[in-house]
């Protein structure tokens, strides 16, 4: 074993032990852990030179892989560490140094239950046919929520699931369903390509695992019109962020059909934020859109800016707003008023709630 394989290995057990989301290796640094959101350098490590990114980067990829990251400067994948966990990586070039961000991911997929998730979302998992979008910025769970869904749907029902990843990150263990998990670059060619051949694998259930171009979503909601249970993430802000972001993403002509289209198959959006709980770790903050008649309507009609209104106002229905559960989470004592705030897209309302 290589002094950088000893060096690899050793961050990585760090990593697992110490319970980070992430560990990160950059030029002129110590290795730095993120932990409960917050960055934490490795106090007693050495600041990392250039022969020791490059050390530590070959040992992590094949000679192929290492190619690729110095013709096309950047290079995602995932690497299986001992059986202990997974590790979801980036290699990257800044200012000609070679920068590394790795995202650890549990070998285990939690629950709904053990993820602090609205339990409204169990609701999705018995779906036959429609399309669930869980949306929010980056590190926020996303993922963590998609393997949950997948996984609750593989211990209560005999489907074929298909997920289409980049790369993948959660290991399924086929119980009553088969899952077959497809990485983008290594088993398909594109998001896009991957999904238009799922129609020949009679697929029951698609898990698309980002919708980066209007041809993969235009892709997805035919998956979900036409008698698939399609999951999907996307990197916005909100419910009525999540529609207008797939509308807007197609040509004018096309944005009514697409309306029509969503308003017909839509199930529901989840908008999430992982807040720094008071006890530690991180808890989750869930904005939950369910796809009632008034939902469809008003997407159909382009009324989308109400939207937060319907959600503000249909808890009965299993719909919450971000203020909504923020203020839960305060009035529970597990987060702070002044995370809480940070978190929100309108902290006037949220002061408004907790009074």
């Amino acid at each position: 074993m290589t002094n950088y394989q000893a060096q690899l290995e050793e961050l990585l057990e760090l990593t697992i032990e110490e319970e980070a989301s992430d560990l990160h290796l950059s030029f002129n640094h110590e290795p730095t852990l993120r932990i409960a959101g917050s960055l934490i350098p490795l106090a007693k490590s050495k600041k990392l030179s250039s022969a020791d990114l490059t050390g530590l980067a070959q040992a992590l990829l094949q000679n192929d892989q290492y190619q690729r990251l110095l013709r096309e400067k950047e290079i995602d994948f995932s690497f299986n560490f001992k059986d202990k966990a997974r590790f979801r990586i980036n290699i990257f070039f800044q200012r000609g140094e070679i920068s590394i961000a790795l995202r650890l991911v549990p070998t285990k997929i939690k629950t709904i239950k053990e993820l602090n998730l609205p339990p409204v979302l169990h609701e999705f998992t018995k779906a036959t046919q429609g399309f669930v979008v869980i949306t929010g910025p980056s590190s926020q769970g996303k993922s963590t929520t998609l393997a949950a869904l997948i996984d609750e749907i593989n211990h209560i029902r005999t489907d074929h699931i298909v997920t289409i990843e980049d790369p993948i990150e959660y290991l399924f263990k086929n119980d009553k369903s088969i899952i077959d998990q497809r990485e983008v670059y290594q088993d398909t060619l594109s998001f896009a390509r991957a999904l238009k051949s799922t129609f020949r694998q009679d697929p029951d259930v698609i898990m698309v695992g980002e919708m980066r171009d209007p041809e993969t979503m235009a892709t997805t909601i035919t998956a979900a019109e036409t008698g698939h249970l399609v999951f999907a993430t996307l990197h916005t802000n909100s419910a009525s962020q999540t529609i207008h972001r797939i509308v807007d993403s197609f040509p004018s002509g096309q944005q009514d059909q697409v309306r029509a289209q969503l308003s017909g198959s839509l199930l529901g959006v989840v908008s999430q934020r992982l807040i720094p709980r008071l006890s530690g770790g991180l808890i989750p903050a869930c904005e939950v859109m369910t796809a009632t008649p008034a939902v469809a309507n008003l997407i159909r009609e382009n009324k989308i800016h109400e939207l937060p209104l319907v959600i503000e106002t249909s808890a009965e229905k299993g719909m919450i707003s971000l203020n909504r559960a923020l203020a839960n989470l305060i009035k529970d004592k597990e987060i702070s008023l002044e995370n809480a705030l940070s978190f929100s897209l309108n902290p006037a309302e949220l002061k408004m709630l907790i009074r």
